[in-house]
């Protein structure tokens, strides 16, 4: 096992996230740039030139990735549901505080407001996505509470109120990698200046990484929806772990340089490159990453952080659906079968999401010097 680096300068751990904003700026922009492309095209704001035309619909890609995908589910689920029955009865749950009833109410309200078209309401009808977030947030971490006694935002506020704006900064990168893959792209745009879309992307993005870890703490706090995984499949971590994560490092790298060039055959690196380049990082820094816990068989943490994922991107993707500004999706290969806007097979890229989400927190609890474990099972 590599020997863990340690510091007792804050900052001096930023130096990896600088060099991970390096590789995930500049090696996409290279890329096109050696193609011979226009880098005006990726670096438009806001983003309005659609110049990616995707491949059509595949049924062969389609069933092979809904069998890997549907194989992976049940071998977890099959685990799940079946330790479920060995577990005994849960405590009595708390009860709910009055947050989270006014994270309900105000959140069936903002619902309402974003899927009508009231007149009165017509200046404020693009800006719902926000109200519904922060409510949300607010419910979920009273669920938490009334489950364990704890949560988020009554037990760890500085960590919690520092993840809005980290947030917004994190939902941005991913925002820049899609201009070149163009998976999705945002319709009623055009008439807002670089400020305004700024201004107005920001607020919900800064609610990304409050959703995704608040639901997983949630999550963790129900044995039953992680029944077994404590025991299960043992990952042996490489005996050499250096050199594998300089080709893990040397892989993404090359993967996000030609992102641009060859955007239907790498598309999936938009939600993957920057967790594989995340965990080679920590690995050469002697750090634990998220995948520690499997050398003893333990998926409990990365199945709730997946499944937290999974979630949020539900309800991000019904909301989105019925709301006057929203998102639309054109992926190659599997962009048919939509469930809202979303193809199908597109809520996979939620999983290895909310293991994203989960480093990011990880990294900040650890710039401030704040133990982040998950959750204690009650």
């Amino acid at each position: 096992m590599p020997a863990v680096v340690t510091t007792t300068n804050p900052w001096a751990r930023l130096l990896p996230v600088g060099l991970l904003l390096s590789l995930l700026i500049g090696l996409p922009l290279l890329g096109v740039r050696l193609a011979g492309q226009p880098l005006a095209d990726y670096l438009e704001f806001p983003p309005l030139t659609r110049h990616v035309e995707h491949a059509d619909f595949s049924w062969p890609v389609f069933i092979l990735l809904a069998a890997l995908l549907l194989a992976a589910i049940l071998l977890f689920d099959d685990r799940v549901i079946r330790s479920r029955k060995q577990r005994p009865a849960a405590p009595p749950a708390r009860a709910f505080p009055w947050w989270g009833w006014l994270g309900l109410t105000l959140g069936l309200a903002a619902w309402v407001l974003a899927w009508t078209r009231w007149a009165w309401f017509q200046p404020w009808q693009r800006h719902t996505f926000t109200p519904l977030w922060l409510s949300y947030i607010l419910v979920v971490n009273a669920l938490a509470y009334r489950r364990t006694g704890r949560c988020m935002l009554r037990d760890r506020p500085r960590f919690f109120l520092l993840l809005f704006p980290v947030s917004a900064a994190f939902w941005w990168f991913f925002e820049f990698l899609n201009r070149f893959v163009q998976n999705w792209y945002y319709a009623g745009i055009s008439a807002l200046t670089p400020l305004q879309y700024f201004f107005f992307a920001t607020l919900p993005f800064a609610t990304v990484l409050p959703a995704v870890l608040g639901t997983a703490e949630w999550l963790a706090a129900h044995p039953a929806s992680t029944a077994g995984l404590d025991r299960f499949v043992v990952v042996r971590p490489p005996t050499h772990p250096r050199p594998v994560a300089c080709g893990l490092l040397i892989g993404a790298g090359v993967g996000l340089l030609g992102i641009g060039v060859w955007p239907d055959v790498l598309f999936p690196l938009l939600w993957l490159a920057p967790l594989i380049l995340l965990t080679a990082l920590r690995t050469l820094q002697g750090r634990p990453t998220i995948f520690a816990d499997l050398a003893r068989g333990d998926w409990r943490r990365l199945y709730a952080l997946a499944m937290a994922g999974l979630l949020c991107g539900f309800f991000w993707e019904m909301w989105n659906f019925g709301s006057l500004a929203r998102w639309i999706y054109d992926v190659p290969y599997v962009g048919r079968f939509k469930l809202f806007e979303m193809p199908v097979l597109g809520f996979a890229g939620y999983l290895p999401f909310g293991w994203e989400c989960a480093v990011i927190g990880d990294g900040l609890a650890e710039w401030l010097d704040t133990p982040n474990p998950p959750p204690e099972n009650a």
